[in-house]
C-alpha cells in the first residue's frame, strides 16, 4: 500500500531542511521527499511502508519539533 505523508516540521534555516529531507530519504520504503506550503514548512514523503511513526521520532531527534498532519493512501491512476 503506498501512502503519502504531511508533517510539520520545525526548520528554521536551509541546513535544517536539508537536514531534514536527508533523514526523510534514508527511511525504509521512501519514494518521494518533498517540500510544501507557503514557507516550506511542510514534509511530504511518499512510500510503500513507510512507518511514520518511526520517521517522525527520527525527525524531532535530529531536525526538531515534527508534527503529523494526514496520512493518506495513494490511489494508483
Amino acid at each position: 500500500m503506498k501512502q503519502k505523508i504531511m508533517m510539520k516540521v520545525h526548520m528554521t534555516c536551509q541546513k535544517c531542511r536539508t537536514k531534514a529531507l536527508k533523514v526523510a530519504a534514508a527511511a525504509k520504503g521512501v519514494n518521494f521527499v518533498g517540500l510544501e506550503g507557503e514557507s516550506k514548512d511542510r514534509l511530504v514523503v511518499i512510500g510503500e511502508g513507510v512507518d511514520a511513526v518511526k520517521l517522525t521520532y527520527s525527525l524531532r531527534k535530529k531536525v526538531g519539533q515534527t508534527d503529523i498532519i494526514s496520512l493518506a493512501e495513494v490511489k494508483a491512476s
